[in-house]
């Protein structure tokens, strides 16, 4: 089988979407770090089940808690914007509409996650 590639394009490992293999790479790393994450939010959830609003808010007070909702919350959006990335560059074929749902998915992950940061930040520090 002969490699059509140039030398520097083998090197660099960049395909013909010119991404490489970073992006698969990213979504890997993120499904990974999700299974504790999401583990320990379900934990969470099922732990503070029935509890009073007092509670709840208690336990989002510790550091602990705040920082892994927070590292699921990064992970779990930037992980999910990568998934529909993905969906969009693979099945929309008009480049400008391409373009566009690309730019819509990046806006809607930066709104929901700023959303869900503000909510953790309320119940975290008592605001």
């Amino acid at each position: 089988m002969t490699d059509m590639r140039t030398p520097l394009a083998r090197v660099r490992g960049l395909g013909s979407a010119r991404e490489g293999t970073g992006h698969f790479w990213r979504q890997r790393m993120t499904a990974i770090a999700n299974v504790p994450l999401v583990l320990f939010f379900i934990g969470f959830l099922i732990s503070v089940n029935g509890a009073d609003h007092a509670t709840v808010k208690a336990a989002f007070a510790s550091p602990f808690v705040s920082l892994m909702f927070a590292l699921m919350l990064l992970s779990g959006l930037y992980h999910m914007r990568l998934g529909m990335q993905v969906i969009i560059v693979d099945y929309i074929h008009g480049e400008l509409l391409k373009l566009v749902l690309i730019m819509l998915n990046t806006f809607f992950a930066v709104a929901v996650g700023v959303a869900c940061a503000w909510a953790l930040i309320k119940l975290a520090f008592g605001g």
